[in-house]
């Protein structure tokens, strides 16, 4: 039976095929799948998003992010969804951002919420609702292992990305690569330390979004470091994404936050190019040491594993992406929790 799935957005980033957040990303592979299986896909989001199914935009914040901002935009997240359930015969709601806690909607329809990220960024009462029929998860074994003893959760479903949409065939060049939202936690300054290091040139693509911190951390951080090989190229959509994954020479992760997951570790993997990172978070849950990349400790560590990617087989890190980050896998993962939480007695 088909059914009607209203995914909300976290309200500041756009989502779409070129999306560059995880949120986002899994957001909009939902959205296409519900629409391909032949449910009905309902997704507010900010101006700017592209979706499969229809979108339901609510305005994007000009300038940086102050508290002013996002209680205005928090308004209208809640208005949309308010008026959308009114509307329309939603048979779930599915909340992806940080922020789900200032927009759960009345009680009534079911609502699943996925934690994409450390439970520890999460206010402690927005991960135990009093709303009734919310259902909460996470994305990774790790991940589950951090929240609250309390917390009451749902099964993890592990990330996917579209590893055939991500085969491509390019030679691959001598440089590094460094791709994500370009702030503090992803410690890409680290990486442009490490690359001088190895004397490897590296790429770092990204997104720097209007946060001050953020703004800051690539003022201070990220341009006195740049040069010649080491260069920043702003955000990249999905097709020159593909494209640099597959010709780096390695992708490196330098992130020091403990990541939930990694869908850019998992796409350069579905490109044959091996990942280098810290073993923070459930990085050690894609990342094979010695197989498919490199666990290191510090920045040496990392120019070292640099130099020696090239040993790291393309074939090995392809197979293990088919293996293990299918798309098509999590999808129908997600597609049996609806038809869970949708199901008359509300228990999963």
């Amino acid at each position: 039976m088909p059914l009607t799935v209203l995914s909300v957005a976290y309200p500041f980033a756009p989502v779409g095929p070129d999306a560059v957040g995880g949120a986002e990303q899994i957001l909009s592979h939902l959205d296409a799948a519900l629409v391909k299986a032949g449910h009905r896909s309902l997704v507010i989001a900010c101006v700017g998003s592209r979706t499969a199914g229809t979108l339901l935009p609510i305005p994007a914040g000009t300038g940086p992010i102050s508290e002013e901002t996002r209680a205005e935009i928090h308004s209208h997240q809640r208005r949309c969804i308010g008026v959308v359930l009114r509307d329309n015969p939603v048979d779930l709601v599915h909340l992806h951002g940080i922020d789900f806690d200032q927009y759960l909607p009345l009680p009534g329809v079911p609502a699943l919420v996925t934690i994409h990220l450390p439970p520890g960024w999460y206010p402690a009462s927005a991960l135990r609702p009093a709303r009734t029929r919310t259902y909460l998860h996470g994305v990774s074994q790790t991940q589950h292992l951090e929240f609250p003893p309390d917390t009451p959760l749902l099964p993890p479903i592990p990330n996917g990305v579209p590893v055939d949409e991500l085969a491509a065939r390019h030679a691959k060049r001598d440089f590094a690569l460094c791709l994500g939202r370009v702030c503090a936690e992803k410690g890409f300054h680290l990486a442009l330390d490490a690359a001088k290091l190895a004397g490897s040139p590296l790429l770092l693509a990204g997104e720097i979004f209007p946060y001050p911190a953020h703004e800051a951390y690539f003022r201070t951080e990220i341009q006195p470091r740049l040069d010649s090989t080491r260069r920043f190229i702003g955000p990249v959509g999905f097709s020159r994404k593909r494209r640099l994954l597959t010709a780096a020479r390695c992708l490196v992760v330098p992130s020091r936050a403990p990541e939930t997951s990694s869908l850019v570790a998992m796409e350069a993997l579905a490109c044959g190019t091996p990942v280098i990172a810290f073993p923070v978070g459930a990085l050690p849950e894609i990342v094979e040491n010695g197989r498919t990349g490199f666990l290191v400790s510090d920045q040496r560590e990392m120019a070292v594993a640099i130099q020696s990617a090239h040993r790291i087989r393309p074939e090995d890190c392809r197979a293990a992406a088919r293996a293990r980050f299918s798309l098509d896998r999590m999808t129908a993962r997600y597609f049996d929790v609806y038809r869970q939480v949708t199901a008359h007695d509300g228990h999963p």
